[in-house]
């Protein structure tokens, strides 16, 4: 199993004006997924070739436990392959997924962000999106399943984007890719997306600006962009900075450079030159969202936050909300 199936792409990218990303990707690919560069890689890799060869006959891309196969679709001892293959490549951030009965439950009920996000979309029906920082790529199915054209999902993480080609090549889900990448080391970013989603990504950036001029540079004139990222209460010029301060951590997360109000991130927003930003949700995450599970044994957030004070954080900055911001460029 490929871990990015360019085959499928240079198909489906023929005629699209990112055709132009095939002179570039496979040189570039192949340097990304180098062994020698991520230790990790040949553990993927043995992921995805003991994965049974099962194409599902039931998906449904728009329940909030993404659905890839039926449990009679395939008999206990295939399944029981199959749930080795999905092991082998825990842990497993970002979901639910439910393939061939077997309940992937993630840390992140990503559902929860995605129906705090979906209301205030352009209707996405046969539109090109890109999803930046798109982990094991749940958002991006939500996305291709409410109708999307093409849906590009670019994340560094190549145990994202290993688990990301388990599931398409189970749900052989056409018109839907993720790539080994980060928004500042794509080698070209070309304004034709009608929308562009960063979420979870903003406040990892040294510099938030530039990262918005970057996200506009991948958007067509009139598209959206939706943005989602780390705030704190506060008003217009309130920014928190945790990696100049103290351990240089926020709720144990390393690199995290700018933690806004949510005024102050819209404001970034405008200064980018986005057209009607405005705040479409805010609140607090709750460890009921994000949580330890079977799936992903590691820390999380109930581990970040005081224990005498789950308002704050460990190193005793407030406990983490997020924002939803929406504009058009």
């Amino acid at each position: 199993m490929m871990m990015v199936d360019l085959p499928a792409l240079r198909r489906e990218l023929e005629g699209h004006p990112l055709e132009s990303w095939l002179e570039w990707l496979p040189s570039t690919l192949e340097d990304q997924l180098d062994p020698q560069r991520n230790g990790n890689l040949p553990r993927f890799l043995a992921a995805l070739d003991a994965c049974p060869p099962l194409r599902a006959g039931h998906i449904d891309l728009a329940r909030d436990t993404i659905l890839i196969g039926a449990a009679d679709e395939a008999d206990e001892a295939v399944r029981a392959q199959l749930k080795h293959a999905l092991q082998g490549l825990m842990p497993w951030r970002k979901g639910p997924f439910d393939v061939f009965g077997i309940h992937v439950d993630t840390e992140w009920r990503s559902d929860w962000k995605w129906a705090r996000v979906a209301p205030h979309l352009a209707p996405l029906a046969g539109r090109d999106v890109l999803d930046v920082g798109c982990g094991s790529g749940y958002h991006l199915l939500r996305m291709r399943g409410a109708g999307a054209r093409l849906a590009i999902g670019i994340d560094p993480s190549l145990l994202f984007t290993a688990q990301f080609a388990l599931l398409r090549a189970l749900s052989n889900t056409s018109h839907t890719h993720v790539l080994p990448f980060t928004l500042e080391g794509l080698p070209q970013r070309l304004p034709v997306f009608d929308t562009v989603f960063s979420m979870g990504v903003i406040y990892h950036r040294r510099d938030p600006l530039e990262h918005l001029a970057q996200l506009a540079e991948c958007l067509r004139p009139g598209g959206q962009l939706v943005l989602e990222g780390l705030v704190i209460e506060g008003g217009e010029g309130d920014c928190l900075y945790p990696a100049e301060t103290g351990s240089g951590r926020y709720a144990m997360m390393r690199n995290v450079w700018a933690v806004p109000s949510a005024a102050t991130l819209r404001g970034w927003v405008e200064a980018a030159g986005f057209r009607g930003a405005r705040i479409v949700d805010e609140g607090v995450t709750t460890t009921a969202e994000q949580r330890r599970t079977g799936w992903m044994q590691f820390q999380s957030l109930a581990d970040f936050l005081d224990p005498r004070d789950p308002t704050r954080t460990v190193e005793g900055y407030p406990a983490p909300r997020r924002a939803i911001i929406v504009a058009e460029r």
